[in-house]
This record gives C-alpha cells, structure tokens and sequence, in this order.
C-alpha cells in the first residue's frame, strides 16, 4: 500500500529532525559540555613567538602592540617570548613607530617587507616570513586588530601545548556593539566557533582562525607552508589547520582571559565582503569536512521547508510540532550553554530569529564557495 503523501512528508521532515539533534547531541553537546581547566595556570615551560602581520595598521599597532608586549608570559623576571611583528610593505608611518617600539622592548622583532611575493598572494607571504624568521618552535598568532582579554592570553594558549597536542584553537570574538548588524555578526562568529571547536573535541578539527590560533613550526615546516595553496587570497588559517589538523594533535582553549577580540565591520557591505574571503577556502577542504559542514546546512534548511509542506499537508501535525518543539528545545539548551562558555548569553534571546535568519545566510553564502576570490587581505 502507498503512503500517503501526507505521511511521506512527516517522515521526510522527521529525518532531517533527527540530522539536526544529532549534530546538537553528538557534535555540538561537546562544546556546550566542555569543562575548562580550573587549576591555575603553570609556569612557562616554553619559550613562544607572537606572530603578528600588519599593513597600514599604525593605528591598530600603537593601541594594542602594547598589549601583546606586556603579556604576562615571564621567567625569572622577564618575557619568555617574543613578539615578531611583519611590516607588510606599509605605506603609513608603521615602520617608525615599530622602530620606536623596539627601543623600549628587547622582545620585540620587526620585519619590514619591501617587495610582494609574486608567486604567494595575499597574507601568506608575510606570515611565511614571520615564522621563518621568529626564533622559537611554538608559534601564536594574533591580528594587529585584535585586543588580547587579559595579560593571561598568552599564558593560557601556551600552556594549552603538550608533547602530543601541537595545534590550540582559540576563540576570537568581536566587539559588541548595539545594532541588529553587528549582532548577525555576533551570532555567525559564536555559531561558527561552536561548529569548529566540537568537531576539534569530537576528534575531527577542519578550521581556526588566525585571530587565535598556535601551532609549532614543525608542522609548518612539515607541510611545505602555504605551498599547496599559495595561489589562494585566503587559507593561511582554515585551510592550513584543515591540511595538518588531526584529532590526536589538537586542542582547544577557550578561557575567557584567552580570547582576543576585534573590531566588527560597520557595515553590510564590508561585513559580506569578508565573509566572501572567508568562506572561499570551503571548497578545498577535506571530503570528509564539507560533508559534514553541508549536511548540516542542508539539514537546516530542509527541516524548514518539510516543516511547511506539513502544513500545507496538515494530518500529522499534533506530531510535526512535537518533533519541532523538541528540535527546538534541543537546540535551545546546546546553544545556551555554549554561549555562555563563550561570553555570548545574549545571544539565546534571539535564537529563533537567527535559526530562520541562518535560511537567508546559508543559501547566500554557498555560491560564494564557487567564485574564484580575487580579494586581497589588505
């Protein structure tokens, strides 16, 4: 006997109900579960370089260099680490502040880049000679935009290293500012971290972000650089951790002192015109990753469209709003707790707002991953 296309559309929409609380329950429940290192934060144990590439940062530069310089990072007195900072062929007055800088701080290493790389394209190059040119093995890389929360930071990402773990994945929120733009921004950053941080504590870790994120050079070294996609605008973070990045050589560290943040884009424009770069490395990632990351889109999109054919088929709905309800109270308590790990509790009062908004963003962002980038990260 045929079913009935009534009942052919609940069991549609039930399956991708149940994709959807898998990935809460499996994947995402690792996050909002995590329980943090409440033990005080050990001695150095090893020396560090801060990788920092600037171009035309002046302004970001004299306002949070500072920051990163005067990191509570010391042994027997003084700094166990350096902070290499790449002038990218600036056209501002970068190279004479750096200059002054280095008069007060012995640490502090510049490298002033005077001609472009023609064969590696974007922010590659300067941080390839960054790392080349830092002196110790562990490496953490920050933004010039990005203000550290605490003197901890560096603390906490270093001592994140082990004999086994070789990669930390931080978390770098942006500033919050009032405005509907600016909590989009807001929602997409912490919904993204959710997303890469569980599947790196589930074993699986396909990205970070260059904001914060350490690794040790040997891998660097080990994977040629950025040579297997230097000809790529982006992909000097997600990429590169997409490439090198295992469940056994991976960690986490999302202490609130360990966050760094950053100014958010004004504007829808600008805001677009970095998800744009940002989401055109996707394609390259490992087949395995874009499974996941596309069941998961199409998953949320399809919950919405079975959710209407539903109703438009109305004799199971007493049971499409129960599986909903509890899709949703799933979702609600994942995310809740995962937004307070990440100091984002606001952000739970917008949460069925943002899942129908994610409908818009999603069928938005995926042709992005097939246009050819031509943005430069300056």
């Amino acid at each position: 006997m045929p079913l009935s296309t009534d009942l052919l559309v609940f069991i549609l929409f039930a399956f991708f109900i149940a994709i959807q609380v898998f990935y809460y329950l499996f994947y995402f429940s690792r996050l909002a579960f995590y329980k943090k290192k409440n033990t005080e934060l050990p001695a150095p144990q090893v020396p560090v370089s801060i990788i920092v590439c600037a171009f035309n940062e002046e302004a970001n530069l004299t306002k949070n260099l500072p920051i990163l310089l005067n990191q509570n990072y010391l042994k027997n007195g003084k700094p166990f680490f350096e902070v290499v900072v790449v002038n990218d062929n600036s056209e501002d007055d970068s190279f004479y502040l750096l200059n002054q800088l280095q008069e007060q701080y012995m640490h502090l290493h510049v490298v002033n880049l005077t001609q472009e790389a023609k064969l590696i394209t974007g922010k590659k190059f300067p941080l390839s000679m960054g790392i080349k040119s830092a002196h110790c093995e562990h490496l953490v890389l920050t933004d010039a935009d990005c203000i550290p929360s605490s003197e901890h930071w560096l603390s906490h990402m270093a001592s994140s290293f082990t004999s086994t773990k070789k990669i930390v994945l931080g978390y770098s929120p942006y500033t919050k500012y009032k405005g509907w733009l600016n909590k989009k921004i807001q929602f997409e950053t912490a919904h993204t971290a959710i997303q890469y941080l569980s599947y790196a504590l589930a074993g699986n870790p396909y990205m970070g972000v260059g904001r914060n994120l350490a690794y040790m050079r040997e891998l660097f070294n080990a994977n040629k650089g950025f040579s297997s996609h230097h000809h790529l605008i982006s992909g000097d973070d997600d990429l590169f951790i997409n490439q090198i990045a295992n469940g056994d050589n991976t960690t986490i560290c999302i202490h609130p002192e360990a966050f760094t943040y950053s100014e958010p884009k004004k504007t829808e424009e600008d805001w677009h015109y970095q998800k744009k770069r940002h989401l055109s490395t996707g394609k390259y990632y490992k087949g395995r990753h874009k499974f996941l990351l596309g069941l998961y889109a199409f998953s949320h999109f399809a919950v919405w469209a079975s959710l209407v054919a539903c109703i438009v088929f109305p004799a199971m709905i007493m049971y499409t709003c129960i599986l909903f309800v509890v899709r949703w109270l799933v979702q609600w308590y994942i995310f809740q707790r995962s937004f307070g790990l990440l100091k984002q509790k606001e952000l739970i009062n917008y949460i069925w707002v943002f899942d129908i908004w994610l409908l818009y963003y999603n069928l938005k962002s995926l042709p992005l991953i097939f246009i050819k980038s031509k943005i430069h990260w300056k």
